[in-house]
């Protein structure tokens, strides 16, 4: 797969994902089947979609300059260590959601994992595209 395509996916997921948070935040889909089970009210409700929004908008940004979508205004080393954080993240992620107590959370290992194989491929094959530029 073209590292465009799979950062064009990843920004179509992240639009997904944040109409998913706002649903929660604007309480159309029920906290209580979010975050493992483990949120008892609506304020650890908004202060955990917040920053799992804010999260998600800096991926999306931080996508966006990688695909040169917008102006690059961080160094592009800081650009690609921040996706391997973020597929470090995922990696968890996957993991702690395969063993969710709930199906509804378990359903979400398929787009974490999803996640963490298209920034696998957007990292390898930036570093293949670096390694030719150089011969």
């Amino acid at each position: 797969m073209d590292k465009r395509i799979a950062i064009k996916i990843m920004l179509w997921l992240i639009v997904a994902i944040t109409i998913f948070h706002m649903a929660i935040l604007f309480k159309l889909i029920p906290y209580e089947i979010t975050w493992g089970g483990r949120l008892k009210s609506d304020a650890e409700m908004y202060v955990f979609e917040s920053i799992s929004l804010a999260i998600n908008i800096f991926l999306g940004f931080v996508l966006l300059i990688k695909g040169e979508y917008v102006k690059q205004i961080l160094p592009l080393k800081i650009v690609n260590l921040v996706l391997w954080a973020f597929l470090g993240l995922f990696v968890l992620n996957t993991i702690g959601n395969m063993v969710a107590k709930t199906n509804f959370e378990k359903f979400f290992a398929i787009i974490t994992l999803s996640f963490s194989i298209l920034i696998w491929i957007i990292l390898k094959k930036a570093k293949a595209m670096k390694a030719q530029q150089h011969l």
